[in-house]
């Protein structure tokens, strides 16, 4: 496992020396659809923005969920669109703690490219560090990276329960006990799902927790020594999940389909509570 994390500090070194990261913005949240004016607004000078929706995922289908893998190829072109060379490190940012641009993140690993950190405390971290901010748009070269896929571990509707490995829920914990459901049309969680809540692997600043609070943590939700799989609502912010458990040590696989897919299929069950 690679270095997950890069702080603000150190990526002003890191884009100083004589092999300088691609720098990506991935803003996007559910419910708002503007990344790109807040992109323009501000960002870390020499950031490529990244379209979640567009380039990070294929289009959104009942069958396969409400934001699939995009294919490799499709990854690969939009890669080299952003800039990426073979052996180019990749650092992303978002500006809600890195529960987006961990999508890139986990993408870019699962391509391939070994080098892809996230920074740290998001686009915050920058900012209170009173580095200096660029506005409108940056337009890249055309990079040639070559993705080979199957960088990171994934598994199917027909594969994520029943294994014996461990199900994390990273969704909100009003979601997976079937309180409040906004989007998907069955509310609930995968039988067998434990809640874990993305936003508990952030402290208050927004950084993540230190690896040990983070070992702690996925320990006491039965983690250690198993298989783990991750899904969330629609395999965005369950990527996070993953990149806090490769913090403190973990590996784990990607239920992309996540519950969007799950909730839609009428034959699979779902639990409340």
């Amino acid at each position: 496992m690679g270095e997950v994390l890069i702080g603000a500090e150190e990526l002003v070194e890191a884009m100083l020396s004589d092999r300088p990261p691609v720098v990506l913005d991935v803003r996007w949240r559910l419910g708002d659809d503007r990344g790109y004016d807040h992109y323009r607004d501000g960002h870390v000078p020499g950031a490529i923005y990244v379209d979640l929706n567009a380039e990070l995922a294929a289009p959104a289908s009942a069958a396969r969920g409400r934001h699939p893998l995009p294919a490799l190829a499709d990854l690969q072109a939009a890669a080299r669109r952003w800039g990426i060379d073979d052996g180019v490190p990749v650092v992303v940012y978002d500006d809600c703690g890195g529960m987006s641009a961990a999508r890139a993140w986990w993408l870019l690993r699962w391509g391939g490219i070994g080098d892809v950190r996230i920074l740290d405390g998001a686009f915050g971290a920058w900012r209170a560090a009173g580095i200096r901010l660029s506005s409108g748009d940056t337009v890249p070269r055309t990079g040639s990276v070559t993705l080979t896929g199957g960088g990171m571990p994934t598994v199917g509707i027909d594969d994520v329960a029943g294994t014996g490995a461990l199900l994390l829920d990273a969704r909100a914990g009003e979601r997976y006990r079937g309180e409040v459901e906004p989007v998907d049309p069955r509310p609930g969680h995968i039988p067998g799902a434990v809640s874990a809540p993305t936003g508990e692997n952030l402290a208050d600043d927004g950084t993540f927790r230190p690896a040990e609070a983070l070992r702690e943590r996925f320990a006491s939700l039965g983690a250690d020594g198993r298989d783990v799989v991750v899904y969330c609502g629609s395999g965005v912010t369950a990527a996070h999940q993953i990149a806090a458990l490769e913090i403190a040590g973990h590996g784990a696989a990607l239920y992309p389909g996540s519950y969007s897919q799950w909730s839609n299929d009428g034959s699979r069950p779902v639990e409340a509570g």
